[in-house]
Formats: structure tokens, C-alpha cells, sequence
């Protein structure tokens, strides 16, 4: 039995201008013609080019096509494990794309929940999510954010204010310390950033030694939180982030 190149492009779900170009390039050649001069594909052509299609589905350029088919010097079992590594990698990419995904939309579902009322008496007059799409640019894609995004839907008003309050002791202790000339290597200055470190974990995400360090830079080189934290005491930024990274090495030495 033989058919036509319309016949076979409906059958193998690709264009008869496909059939035509593997046909110029010596890929697949039908194996006859009627008397009209029309290509006619029997079953062999079909055969082959079943294997044609499954080695394009694994990604394999045309020109490895045909050597894969026609070069008896190919390995085709070396081919099937160089794409079948890289095919494993491109999954594993796909995944942590896919993971990154649903972080950003789980996120967006997530954030402050508090009434207009609740929101007045834990923050004043300041917005707590002024900010909030800066972040999601900046750190939308990460782990961290989306678990900050899930903790924080679940508090209410007296989770904020006692968040705060904490906050707020810390600040005084901190500046305290400053005053009494206390060095950002000392250990009550590494303890403290070792306790701000855990108050991030325990409320927002799990901070991590590096990340910890990060905030610490990002406290001085950002003026909006330079100026946050200079508020509790002058200097008190720079000399926090020197804190952070002195509790950082301490733990690593």
C-alpha cells in the first residue's frame, strides 16, 4: 500500500511542506511516485519516519537525525544518553521554574489582613505595605517571600503589636548598648543581631546566616532603612550591620 504526502502529513500530524524539505535533504525520500510524478509513501517511509519524529521530539537537529538513521559509524545508544541527560536537566529547570510560579501566586493570594480600623491602631499612619510591590520585584521569586507572604496572612492585630513591641525593645537595648560603647565585634552587640536574626525567622521567613548579612548591608546602603534604623540611635545602622557580620563569622569559625 502506498500514500500520497497529504495522506501521510495527516497521519503523522506534520505539514506536507515538512515532507517536502525532509524529502530535499535526503531524510526521507519517498520510495516511489505515481505516474503523475507525485510523491507515494509506503510503509517503510512510514516506519521511518515515525523514528524521524520521535528523535526531533528528543530535541536532535535534523542533520543528527539523519546520522542517527543512516550512518552506521553513529552510536545511537550514546546519542539517547547525551539527550537523555540534557532532557533531565531541562526537567529539573522546568520544575524550579514551576516552583517559583506558584511561590508568586500563592504569595498574591497572601498578605497583611487586618481591618482599616486594626491597620490605624498597629501602624498609624504609616502604610506597612508602602513598599510591598518593590519587594515582590525584588524577592517575588524566592522561597523567603512567599513564606514571609504566608506567615503574615495569619496574624491578627495582637500579633502585629506585640511584633512591634519586640521590635521596639530590641531597638532600646540595642541603642543602650551603643551608648555605653560597646564595640559591633563585642558579644553583646553579635548577641543582639543574633536575636534580631531569630526574631526574622520567628515571625517572617527563615533567615539564614548569609541572608542576615544581606539585610545588614541592605540596612546601610538603602537610605529608607538607614534612616529607620539611625532613628533608634545615630550610627546605629552602620554599626548593626558590622554586628550582623561579627555574629556571622562567630558562628562560622
Amino acid at each position: 500500500m502506498s500514500y500520497s504526502v497529504g495522506r501521510v502529513a495527516g497521519l503523522a500530524g506534520v505539514t506536507v511542506r515538512t515532507l517536502h524539505h525532509y524529502d530535499e535533504i535526503g531524510l526521507l525520500s519517498p520510495s516511489g511516485r505515481n505516474h503523475a510524478g507525485h510523491r507515494r509513501y509506503d510503509d517503510g517511509d512510514l516506519d521511518r519516519l515515525q523514528r524521524i519524529l520521535f528523535y526531533r521530539e528528543l530535541g536532535f537537529p535534523l542533520d543528527q537525525v539523519l546520522a542517527l538513521l543512516d550512518d552506521p559509524d553513529v552510536d545511537p545508544q550514546e546519542h539517547l544518553r547525551r539527550q537523555h541527560a540534557l532532557l533531565t536537566g531541562r526537567i529539573t529547570e522546568l520544575q524550579r521554574m514551576a516552583e517559583a510560579v506558584e511561590h508568586a501566586m500563592e504569595a498574591r493570594k497572601s498578605g497583611i489582613k487586618l481591618t482599616p480600623e486594626e491597620r490605624f491602631e498597629v501602624f498609624g499612619g504609616r502604610d506597612p505595605e508602602q513598599y510591598a510591590e518593590e519587594a515582590e520585584e525584588r524577592w517575588g521569586d524566592t522561597e523567603e517571600y512567599a513564606e514571609s507572604q504566608r506567615r503574615v496572612a495569619r496574624y491578627d492585630k495582637d500579633d502585629w503589636q506585640r511584633m512591634q513591641s519586640e521590635f521596639a525593645d530590641w531597638g532600646r537595648r540595642y541603642a543602650a548598648l551603643m551608648a555605653e560603647g560597646e564595640p559591633a565585634a563585642g558579644e553583646s552587640a553579635m548577641d543582639l543581631a543574633e536575636e534580631h536574626r531569630r526574631h526574622i525567622t520567628e515571625w517572617f521567613y527563615t533567615c539564614t546566616y548569609e541572608i542576615h548579612r544581606c539585610l545588614g548591608d541592605m540596612y546601610v546602603a538603602d537610605p529608607r532603612f538607614k534612616e529607620l534604623y539611625d532613628a533608634i540611635g545615630p550610627g546605629l545602622a552602620e554599626h548593626f550591620r558590622e554586628a550582623i557580620h561579627a555574629n556571622a563569622a562567630r558562628v562560622s569559625a
